[in-house]
């Protein structure tokens, strides 16, 4: 089990179990536990996310009362679908998803859908999203005494077989939130964004290798997974550490935000592999970097900023 912090993509706390275990097992002591560290770092408002598995309704009440803001998603049970199938059509919106990037020069047209002409072809079974709607009501969970706010998703789908349209598909997804101030988009938005969590695990994973269990109980295993970690916790503080002021401060707060979510195996060709001359002159050591990249000014910038006293 990962918590994480979304600003930098730190894993705050991680907990080896066994593979038979549920996933939500201990999350809410891990949760409480981030919150502390949390406030204590500064941070004054503080977002609860997770999937299905997480909306420990138990502990809602408390989060609310504690002053944090929760977005987790819910199952689909019958009584909720009831609750969505049974709200008017005024109570629907559109929802509009954002661009996945910024065209900075010329929209190219897009390209012809191969593989979608393939399933056509060979008349597989095909689920196609036409539209999706969004709505909300309240409602208050059986372990909880207070009324929450759950926003739900209609994914209007159709189902194809080669160019014929066999049935038309819906289905619901539901999101309770303390949060009653953002719209109904926007905390949908808010719940989509935790799938980053998942570039986060195959980081840990395949990056820095802290999955690898080199050893044999799930102690000692989860000793080596801890410290195996901080390598990417180390590349989240070094690009934190770098300055983003003076007159390119644009380039650089953007150089900061790459260095920031990029891959670990990326970070070590970038900043670690670089091959260097080391030579012993007088009563100083010179360091002379024997090859260039394109990354090579932001660690400059580092290795000034590092150099600089550090104000308490």
């Amino acid at each position: 089990m990962v918590v994480s912090l979304a600003n930098t993509g730190e894993p705050l706390y991680l907990v080896n179990r066994g593979g038979n275990r549920p996933s939500h097992e201990g999350a809410a002591k891990r949760l409480d536990q981030a919150l502390v560290l949390c406030r204590r770092a500064g941070f004054r408002k503080v977002t609860f996310r997770g999937d299905t598995d997480f909306s420990q309704t138990a502990h809602l009440d408390r989060w609310d009362g504690e002053g944090a803001r929760f977005v987790f998603g819910c199952d689909a049970k019958a009584n909720l679908v009831e609750r969505a199938e049974g709200l008017s059509r005024r109570a629907w919106r559109r929802l509009q998803r954002r661009a996945k990037y910024t065209v900075e020069s010329e929209e190219r047209s897009r390209p012809r859908n191969v593989k979608e002409a393939i399933v056509v072809k060979r008349e597989f079974t095909n689920i196609r999203l036409c539209s999706e709607d969004v709505a909300e009501f309240a409602y208050s969970p059986t372990k909880c005494e207070k009324t929450y706010r759950m926003v739900v998703v209609r994914k209007n789908l159709s189902v194809e077989k080669g160019e014929l349209c066999l049935f038309d598909d819906v289905r619901y997804f539901f999101y309770i939130t303390n949060d009653w101030t953002s719209t109904a988009a926007e905390v949908v938005f808010t719940a989509n964004d935790r799938c980053n969590q998942e570039n986060l695990i195959a980081q840990l994973k395949s990056g820095v290798r802290a999955t690898q269990m080199p050893v044999d109980n799930l102690v000692s295993n989860w000793a080596y997974m801890v410290m195996a970690s901080l390598a990417w916790t180390l590349k989240a503080w070094f690009a934190l550490a770098l300055p983003e002021s003076g007159r390119w401060k644009e380039r650089y707060r953007k150089e900061k935000e790459t260095v920031l979510r990029m891959e670990f195996r990326t970070f070590l060709n970038a900043f670690m592999r670089v091959p260097a001359q080391v030579v012993r002159t007088g009563r100083r050591i010179v360091f002379r970097l024997l090859s260039w990249n394109p990354w090579q000014g932001v660690f400059l910038r580092l290795v000034d900023r590092l150099a600089t006293p550090m104000r308490i």
